[in-house]
C-alpha cells in the first residue's frame, strides 16, 4: 500500500520560509516522478512543482517559481518543498503526489498523479 505523508507546514508571517517533507513507502521511491500541489479553500487544486526520479529535471509553477525549491532524497524516500519569501497568498493545504506509471519527465498536471498525500496546512500571515 503506497503512502505519502506530508510534514513541515504551519503558521509563518510574510517574507518567511518553510520546508516540508514528504516521505513515500509503499513503492519504489527512485523510480517514480513525484509532485507538490496546493489548495486554497473554496479553490480548485493547483500545481506547484515537480521533479523527475533523478531529480534532473524540475517544473515549476509560475507563481512559485524563484521562490520555492523542490528536492528529493531517494535515499530517505522523501520530497522535500522549500519554501521562501512566503507571501499570504501561498495559505493552502500542501498536498505531494506520485503517478502510478513510471515516465520519463515530470508533469504538473494533477489528472497524471494516483497517490496522495494527507496534505499539511501553511498558513502565511501578513
Amino acid at each position: 500500500q503506497v503512502q505519502l505523508a506530508e510534514s513541515g507546514g504551519g503558521l509563518v508571517q510574510a517574507g518567511g520560509s518553510l520546508r516540508l517533507s514528504c516521505a513515500a513507502s509503499g513503492l519504489t521511491f527512485s523510480a517514480h516522478n513525484m509532485g507538490w500541489f496546493r489548495q486554497a479553500p473554496g479553490k480548485e487544486r493547483e500545481p506547484v512543482a515537480a521533479i523527475s526520479r533523478t531529480g534532473n529535471s524540475i517544473y515549476y509553477a509560475d507563481s512559485v517559481r524563484g521562490r520555492f525549491t523542490i528536492s528529493r532524497d531517494n535515499a530517505k524516500n522523501t520530497v522535500y518543498l522549500h519554501m521562501n519569501s512566503l507571501k499570504p497568498e501561498d495559505t493552502a493545504v500542501y498536498y505531494c503526489a506520485a503517478p502510478k506509471s513510471q515516465t520519463y519527465l515530470p508533469t504538473l498536471n494533477p489528472g497524471a498523479y494516483d497517490y496522495w498525500g494527507q496534505g499539511t496546512q501553511v498558513t502565511v500571515s501578513s
